[in-house]
């Protein structure tokens, strides 16, 4: 008998979810760490607020063009509004890890991560060690320094 009744109170639990009004977010918006994607809006939007900003960054481009770039690992939202502060959209976004083929070395508990594609290179990764990570960060401030100023140091003076 008691299993009847068990058999019946999820059977009322399951019909009353069914019967409840669906709440939609909206499409979820995949993408990679360190990628971006677009999509688009109603014309109507003037603000965005993402919920944590060290996951995705999101920015509104004209005619309501966002652009997704996933900053870390994890799910966040955006929200969307109109002038009035009325919410168009919520929307779920999901950063993965990369796409590209990375291989991941451990030296103890410090790890490097490598894009190989098709020789393995340095490439910059959260969660890599901290020591790996500055140095590489260093070298690819110095490297877009160097690109920005139009080349390398001068050795000697020009008469």
């Amino acid at each position: 008998m008691t299993d009847r009744r068990f058999l019946a109170s999820i059977f009322a639990v399951a019909v009353s979810l069914s019967l409840a009004p669906a709440v939609h977010a909206g499409e979820v918006i995949s993408v990679n760490v360190d990628q971006a994607k677009l999509f688009k809006l109603t014309g109507r939007v003037a603000t965005l607020v993402v919920g944590n900003p060290l996951i995705a960054d999101v920015t509104l481009q004209p005619g309501g063009v966002v652009v997704v770039t996933g900053k870390g690992y994890g799910a966040t939202n955006v929200i969307a509004m109109d002038r009035t502060g009325e919410v168009l959209e919520d929307r779920i976004i999901r950063v993965e890890g990369p796409t590209d083929q990375v291989v991941t070395v451990y030296k103890g508990v410090e790890r490097e991560s490598y894009s190989c594609m098709p020789v393995c290179q340095r490439r910059i990764t959260l969660g890599d060690g901290e020591g790996y990570f500055k140095a590489t960060m260093e070298q690819a401030g110095t490297l877009s320094g160097q690109a920005s100023s139009g080349g390398g140091a001068t050795t000697g003076r020009a008469n």
